[in-house]
């Protein structure tokens, strides 16, 4: 199972449509976001990705909590399964513990994975590339004991630059 994770795309309705169709193209069977979504356009754009999805709510998304039955999209922390792994998403890394095969969080704008006690804790950096000139999203396959980890990143400050992938790690 290929798993897309984006999160911090606050106003980067572009940033975040290439992001998907990356993902989209390079196999991602659902998408995860984690939060500062901000515009429902962006809502709109993980729905019509065609590919299955779930988002939480981030700090900047208070005035997007009447659309949360329109669009799959949670409170924090929000527990659920994709196939056979489960998964705990929340936007703020505050409750990070090992009760899930996956933890995904965003808020730090910063990538992280690691593997501990058989949990895969991931962030994925931010889509909107405003803490640092990177926008960044992660990819990452579940296989029988262990993760493929992809971290795709692009540097806004270069001029026609392509998201770069690289294999992670843990």
């Amino acid at each position: 199972m290929k798993i897309g994770i984006v999160s911090d795309s606050h106003k980067k309705i572009e940033l975040l449509d290439n992001a998907l169709k990356i993902l989209k193209n390079d196999g991602a069977e659902f998408i995860i976001h984690a939060g500062d979504i901000v515009l429902e356009e962006s809502l709109r754009l993980l729905e019509s990705s065609e590919v299955p999805y779930k988002a939480i709510f981030g700090n900047n998304d208070f005035h997007l909590l009447n659309l949360a039955e329109k669009y799959n999209i949670s409170n924090e922390p929000h527990y659920f399964n994709i196939s056979d792994i489960s998964v705990k998403l929340m936007h703020h890394p505050y409750y990070l513990n090992g009760d899930s095969d996956l933890v995904v969080f965003g808020h730090t704008h910063y990538f992280e994975a690691e593997y501990k006690n058989k949990t895969l804790y991931i962030n994925p950096g931010e889509i909107c590339a405003r803490k640092k000139p990177i926008s960044e999203f992660a990819l990452i396959e579940k296989k029988a004991t262990s993760w493929d980890i992809y971290h795709y990143e692009k540097d806004m400050l270069k001029e026609d630059s392509n998201y770069l992938c690289e294999k992670v790690q843990v």
